[in-house]
């Protein structure tokens, strides 16, 4: 998964260069909250030796949820005036928003079925702690289709199978009426290059001019580009 990300993103910018962690011991996919514990008890073991967290000006965590390791990280560093965190779910939410015209909402495509609740609870989360207003989610987030898969099934179940599940998602998403979807996030790194993909599903469900309108974002993209940006 990690290799995915270098092939999409690479190593330098004109103004950064970007260096990648696989957790060592974690669960090889984080497929629900306790895995998600779990993954950061062992990425602090790591980001604790003398040294690490100072190198760096901004940390993107790639895992879509609400990943404890985000918080933990600005807890770490208050003092530090140009560090700055985030994680590829608050990334995309905010790239999301910034796209919607005054009635559009956005949607997620995620990977197994226990993301619908824990996916709508984070954004609702989200929606409380940039805004206080917790019921802003009911107004502007579509909701969460899943494809029954898991981040690893992404790469390793034949190819034809993750397509068709990645088009069903996208289409029950879309296809709810009297809703205007205008944007929908990718709701794993492990989807990094999928938007391919959700394109075709958007054109074969709901015509090639509708269905290109609809912005795709990447939550690692989105992620890269918001620190880039905090960063200047």
């Amino acid at each position: 998964m990690t290799d995915s990300l270098v092939e999409l993103i690479g190593h330098n910018s004109a103004n950064s260069t970007y260096h990648y962690f696989t957790n060592p011991i974690g669960p090889p996919s984080i497929n629900n909250a306790a895995d998600g514990e779990l993954s950061t008890q062992n990425c602090i073991q790591a980001f604790s030796a003398p040294g690490f967290l100072e190198h760096y000006d901004g940390f993107l965590v790639a895992c879509y949820s609400d990943h404890p390791l985000v918080a933990w990280l600005q807890q770490q560093l208050p003092t530090r005036k140009k560090l700055h965190v985030t994680g590829i779910l608050e990334a995309s939410i905010y790239k999301s928003l910034g796209s919607l015209s005054s009635n559009g909402i956005f949607g997620i495509v995620s990977t197994g079925k226990v993301w619908e609740e824990l996916l709508t609870a984070a954004v609702t989360k989200y929606f409380q702690q940039v805004d206080g207003d917790r019921n802003l989610a009911s107004t502007v987030f579509a909701g969460v289709e899943t494809t029954g898969l898991n981040a690893t099934d992404l790469h390793d179940a034949p190819a034809e199978e993750v397509r068709r599940r990645m088009k069903d998602a996208t289409r029950r998403l879309v296809s709810q009426q009297g809703r205007d979807v205008q944007a929908i996030c990718l709701g794993c790194a492990g989807m990094a290059g999928m938007d391919v993909i959700v394109r075709e599903a958007l054109v074969e469900q709901l015509g090639p001019q509708r269905g290109n309108d609809i912005v795709i974002v990447d939550g690692v993209k989105a992620g890269v580009e918001w620190l880039e940006e905090s960063l200047e």
